[in-house]
Order: C-alpha cells, then structure tokens, then sequence
C-alpha cells in the first residue's frame, strides 16, 4: 500500500534497506519454504498448525518484501 508519497533515505538508510531485501528474498524465503515443506511431510495439513505457522510467516514475508519492494 503506497501513500506516493517520497521517502528520503540516506546512503546508511538506503543500504540498511536493500540489505534487508536481499536476506528477506534469499535466506529468510528458503527458511520459510523449508518450514512450509516440513509442515507438509507431517500429514494432513488441515489440522497442521505447524503447517499455519509457516504460511501466516510466508504472508508476512512477502508483505515485507513488497513494502521494501516500492
């Protein structure tokens, strides 16, 4: 959800900011997805809260990205 509205950052700022990208898209998006796999191999993921956990942390990581994304 964008407001338009410019961000100024400055060079630490910035840097802060796609440092955070990169390990939210690389390390942090594999860990989530190894959770989500885990979660799956135990069965029935209806009754999973194992399986919930790691798709409610999958939403808010993308979310995450998203924001920094813009």
């Amino acid at each position: 959800m964008s407001n338009n509205q410019p961000v100024y950052l400055t060079p630490e700022g910035l840097k802060k900011v796609k440092d955070e990208l990169e390990y939210l898209t690389t390390t942090r998006r594999r860990e989530v997805a190894q959770m989500i796999a885990e979660a799956k191999a135990e069965g029935d993921i209806s009754e999973n809260a194992g399986y919930d956990e790691a798709k409610t942390a999958q939403g808010f990581l993308e979310g995450r990205i998203r924001e920094l994304e813009i």
